[in-house]
């Protein structure tokens, strides 16, 4: 399948050869049985077709040709050859084969069907035609009444498409329904249309179709129309996220994401770093600050939902594990309502032993979201177009392996206040500030990914090193794609006087952390890492706006369901 066929939009996905007008109707009663037929010549076997719904599951003839299924149960066993939709072409043109999808839309058109089958984000056209393979009227009515969205299973054979078929991915082939089977008919009632959800959203000062509405009731007798861009918001989008992820766009969003986590893991499997998983009940805070769920644990005891992995990645580093990584829940309890901002996200942490200078985890930090960059644009190209055509973004500019762009802070704070930004020195940056940072080092740099250094020690937790030639700063760093942190990290602290020291002035109290303080007191490996948070990567990479579009279930202070 080409990018180019993805980005067919889906609103207009129709089906090539049937009449606009004739709409699926509602599903009505199931059909009656109908009439014996004259027995053919004793040569041939005469064609059974059974009505709606009496198809009985784990028995089913080679004569029965349309009708729901029972409810699957794994009773029938058989050996079918079963294809992607994805994976129709014109190599597969003469075979015939069974296809499991969801009924996108159903067109009727006199004694023939037009079906437009779905799974993921390939689409395949199925015409049901009365008196072709065994097919009668009544298995072309059964089809136009299934509801949009239903699972249905199709045998048929691939034919060559009478022209290209541009309302759906596979343009040069489709499918001569032999059968035609329920397996899960859905509600007729939705409660929005994907065409309506799959719509690229209005531009800037776009009106939104209520706001049109109104706007034209009260427009002026000049007989200009006022355009509606019909979409579906944010709410009801994910109060029903199972049908919101149906629509091309979203499909790709999490393929993308998993794949980042694919790519992120096989960079330091290759690397030989050892994944772990890592404790998310904790007994104490260990980033300091009140942004905890705090809970009861057995015996009244009190515990926290972890608020990272960080603690336990330098325990494990200390256990000579020397060199780890984990993707794992994170959990924040900040009533932030911002477009980044979510109470529990994926952690893509990693640790490792320092050696020299703790620019070498700057350096494998670096290199791994190259990597993963790199291999997204090289393998995802179907699912960039998919999101692309709903939500369009220009790609992400980087800089190669071993050469990502790294900004001094004290730099990034003379950049800001050149261009006219009060901050002080050591002042950590607000949300506004980073993104003007964004725009100014794309306008120098001509790169939307880099990484500032050195920030200073109270804008740190407590665990970070300090920096020894300045100790107001740290040897600490965060990472930006398009003007947006994305991960921060540092060298630790591993001297246990020293650890206490900064604990204490962070308002840390030591008995949260003598498990911790004591992991260091047996010999401790100089080391660093980062924690990356994995929504905000796939958010920023795409040029998405929100991350709630980059969350399958997203967790914010004001949603907790579904």
């Amino acid at each position: 399948m080409s990018a180019t066929n993805v980005e067919q939009d889906m609103s207009k996905l129709t089906v090539e050869g049937a009449d606009p007008a004739a709409a699926a109707a509602p599903r009505a009663k199931k059909d009656k049985a109908p009439k014996e037929k004259a027995p053919k010549p004793a040569a041939e076997a005469p064609v059974v077709v059974r009505p709606a719904g009496t198809i009985p599951n784990g028995g089913l003839n080679e004569a029965d040709l349309f009708g729901d299924l029972q409810l699957v149960q794994s009773a029938y066993e058989d050996k079918r050859e079963w294809a992607d939709v994805g994976a129709l072409d014109e190599s597969r043109v003469g075979q015939k084969l069974w296809v499991r999808a969801r009924l996108h839309v159903c067109r009727g058109k006199g004694r023939t069907a037009f079906m437009v089958l779905r799974r993921g984000f390939s689409t395949v056209q199925v015409v049901v035609e009365d008196g072709v393979n065994g097919l009668t009227r009544d298995a072309v009515k059964y089809v136009a009444k299934l509801p949009n969205e239903s699972i249905v299973d199709v045998y048929g054979e691939v034919v060559a498409a009478n022209g290209e078929i541009k309302s759906t991915t596979q343009s040069k082939v489709e499918l001569k329904a032999v059968k035609v089977f329920g397996v899960n008919v859905g509600a007729i009632t939705l409660p929005f249309q994907l065409e309506d959800a799959a719509r690229p959203e209005p531009k800037e000062g776009a009106q939104p179709a209520a706001a049109a509405d109104a706007a034209a009731a009260a427009a002026p007798a000049d007989g200009k129309k006022v355009q509606a861009d019909i979409t579906v918001g944010q709410e009801i989008r994910l109060n029903n996220r199972w049908i919101d992820v149906r629509t091309p766009a979203n499909h790709a969003i999490f393929r993308l994401q998993s794949r980042v986590c694919q790519y992120y893991r096989d960079y330091f499997l290759n690397r030989d770093f050892v994944e772990i998983h890592t404790p998310k009940l904790t007994p104490g805070v260990s980033e300091g600050g009140a942004a905890v769920f705090r809970l009861k644990y057995l015996n009244g005891v009190d515990a926290c939902l972890a608020q990272s992995p960080q603690l336990y990645k330098q325990m494990a580093v200390m256990a000579d594990i020397t060199k780890v990584f984990e993707i794992g829940p994170v959990f924040r309890a900040e009533d932030s309502n911002t477009h980044r901002h979510m109470c529990e996200f994926v952690g893509m942490d990693f640790e490792m032993e320092i050696k020299q200078h703790y620019h070498e985890v700057l350096a494998e930090l670096g290199d791994c979201l190259v990597h993963v960059f790199d291999n997204i644009n090289k393998n995802c190209e179907k699912e960039l177009a998919a999101v692309g055509a709903q939500y369009p973004f220009q790609p992400l500019k980087y800089r190669p392996a071993g050469q990502t762009l790294v900004i001094p802070f004290p730099e990034a704070v003379k950049m800001l206040r050149e261009d006219g930004v009060q901050i002080g020195d050591f002042d950590d940056f607000t949300t506004p500030q980073e993104k003007h940072l964004g725009v100014l080092v794309k306008r120098k740099h001509d790169v939307d990914f880099y990484i500032v250094d050195k920030y200073p020690l109270g804008a740190r937790p407590f665990y970070t090193m300090p920096c020894p030639t300045d100790p107001r700063y740290t040897n600490s760093y965060d990472v930006f794609l398009r003007g947006e942190e994305i991960t921060s990290g540092a060298q630790r602290i591993h001297d246990t006087e020293l650890l206490k020291k900064r604990a204490l002035e962070c308002g840390i109290p030591l008995n949260n952390i003598t498990s911790y303080l004591e992991s260091f007191k047996n010999g401790a490996w100089p080391h660093g890492g980062a924690g990356i948070g994995l929504e905000r990567v796939v958010m920023l990479f795409l040029g998405l706006n929100n991350i709630r579009k980059s969350s399958l279930f997203p967790r914010t202070p004001d949603r907790l369901t579904p």
